[in-house]
């Protein structure tokens, strides 16, 4: 029953998290609120804790997250932008680690430098969701976002893979050799993306078989959904690959593949409301899960350090600042190197890079803010060495990495906002005019089709359909189509239609909602009936409403 309260206590919270970053007089994002409530949560005055586990942490949270950018990252933007993600990903991670780990082993006392390069690694990840809830959805120029998206898709499993090396070599079961972690690094990496992309292809066909067995029960297609990203990152951990980058192809497969496209109208409709709670659910759960982890441990790091005269807890929180500073210079300076690499070796096909201005580059250095996978990589980190003896310097890492998660939510809190001002995130003008063209030619491809299909009818003896009725209905629908195809060269015109449009049916679906109500008051029509009606109802205000969103 405990555990069962604490899961209640948590999803409440992280519910109410929502409301409270909304009526805070100053604007705060909501991690932060997150994270402070989780704080205050497992203060003793209410004393909620939770034992955390790192491996349940990663299976629990991180599968589902991981899926889910991977199927909302267009994966021609991805493939586009592979040679920026790469260079982001893989180089850059390896420069961190190396670099910054170095700088711990000189800079802090009592690290050694394997500890230095675990911690470097677990450090080296970034965290696109955390950047997301700090500047919002659409703040970020999209020539950057899209960059920042793969890379923090790509990046976690290079950087807890070189953790893996570090916790291995510190424990004595393998011994570093450069050959020998890229072979490593490629079987793990490459094992993922196949496992991920091989599973996703199975689901796919199980979800048609399904369809043909039980008919169109979005319940039990959306629940197979559901366990996809659990699946693809048991599985390939079971094979001894990546289990996140298996996680992220799943959830471009399901995209790139066509899955969604061919599932049941019913499971798609449900699979996105249902994805989206989980997504503000699952990731507040972590903030949460950070909050409640800082009184602990810094009451650890306090005792350590009391006990421990060589440990000075102010070095500690100067060793936070410096190691964050290092991270900012070590992300610049190779954002910087790969511009101008871009703009002198490859001139032809130069790199999105190439085009930066200096605040881009700024945005860039200080979007890469950290969060739940340094979380759960440091806190993974073994207490105990092979022989029994403590691993060394493991509260001081866990001290360092949750305070520089802490201190790049913070500065990027303050930072960003100021480096995006006036910054043009999304041409709205240009947007409406590519809709409003797009709108046209598949107006202009739906006339042709009804053209055909009233001759089709006209020739068809076996519908006994009235010729004039055929005619009527179908000059009505070619009416409607043609003012679309018309709107392409008036926008503002077509804008304007459209929006009246839209307010008149509104009134009207939001009348036949009242009637439906009043139909069933008085006995009129079954509750079977009325929840249909309102079902149908329902799906029209929400399209309606979108559009409305979209303008």
């Amino acid at each position: 029953m405990e555990i069962f309260f604490t899961i209640l206590i948590m999803t409440l919270a992280v519910s109410l998290s929502g409301v409270a970053a909304r009526i805070i007089p100053f604007q705060i994002p909501l991690p932060l609120v997150q994270i402070a409530l989780g704080a205050l949560l497992a203060w003793p005055t209410f004393g909620l804790h939770v034992d955390f586990d790192p491996a349940l942490f990663l299976v629990l949270f991180i599968p589902p997250l991981l899926f889910a950018d991977g199927w909302k990252t267009p994966t021609s933007e991805f493939f586009h932008h592979g040679r920026e993600i790469i260079g982001l990903a893989l180089v850059l991670v390896l420069i961190t680690v190396v670099g910054i780990g170095y700088l711990i082993y000189w800079a802090v006392p009592g690290i050694p430098l394997i500890p230095a390069f675990a911690l470097a690694a677990v450090l080296s990840p970034t965290d696109a969701v955390a950047l997301s809830g700090i500047v919002g959805e659409g703040r970020i120029p999209k020539k950057i976002m899209s960059i920042l998206q793969g890379e923090a898709l790509m990046n976690d499993a290079s950087g807890l893979v070189s953790l893996k090396f570090a916790v291995a070599v510190a424990l004595g079961t393998m011994v570093f050799t450069v050959s020998g972690a890229t072979i490593e690094f490629l079987k793990v990496a490459l094992g993922g993306l196949l496992a991920g992309i091989v599973i996703s292809l199975l689901y796919g066909r199980s979800l048609r078989l399904f369809s043909r067995w039980s008919g169109d029960d979005p319940a039990t297609q959306t629940v197979l959904l559901l366990l996809l990203p659990f699946a693809s990152y048991l599985i390939a951990e079971h094979l001894g690959v990546s289990g996140i980058l298996a996680s992220v192809a799943s959830g471009m497969t399901v995209t790139r593949s066509g899955i969604m496209r061919q599932a049941p109208l019913a499971m798609r409709l449900r699979a996105n409301s249902v994805w989206q709670m989980l997504e503000f659910v699952f990731n507040g759960m972590v903030f949460l899960m950070l909050g409640l982890q800082l009184p602990g441990i810094l009451e650890i790091s306090l005792q350590q350090a009391d006990a421990d005269p060589n440990v000075d807890i102010w070095m500690l929180i100067a060793s936070i600042a410096m190691v964050y500073v290092a991270l900012m210079v070590v992300r610049f300076g190779w954002l910087w190197i790969m511009q101008r690499i871009s703009q002198r070796l490859l001139k032809k096909k130069p790199m999105e890079f190439g085009n930066y201005t200096l605040r881009e580059l700024l945005i860039a250095s200080f979007a890469g803010v950290r969060g739940a996978i340094t979380l759960a990589g440091v806190l993974s980190v073994p207490l105990y060495l092979a022989d029994g003896e403590p691993f060394p310097a493991r509260y001081e890492l866990v001290f360092i990495a949750t305070g520089v998660i802490l201190f790049s939510l913070l500065v990027g809190v303050v930072v960003l906002p100021l480096l995006l001002r006036s910054v043009e995130t999304i041409d709205k003008s240009k947007q409406r005019r590519e809709m409003q063209e797009a709108r046209a030619i598949m107006a202009g491809t739906a006339i042709d089709s009804l053209y055909k299909m009233e001759a089709r009818l006209a020739e068809d003896t076996t519908e006994n359909l009235d010729p004039e009725l055929v005619k009527e209905v179908s000059s009505r629908v070619i009416g409607l189509m043609r003012r679309r195809v018309d709107g392409k060269n008036d926008l503002e015109a077509a804008l304007l239609a459209e929006n009246l449009e839209r307010r008149f049916r509104l009134t009207a679906l939001r009348a036949e909602r009242g009637e439906v109500y009043h139909l069933r008051a008085t006995q009129q029509i079954s509750s079977e009936t009325m929840n249909m009606l309102l079902r149908d109802l329902d799906l029209l205000e929400t399209l309606l409403m979108e559009k409305e969103g979209a303008h």
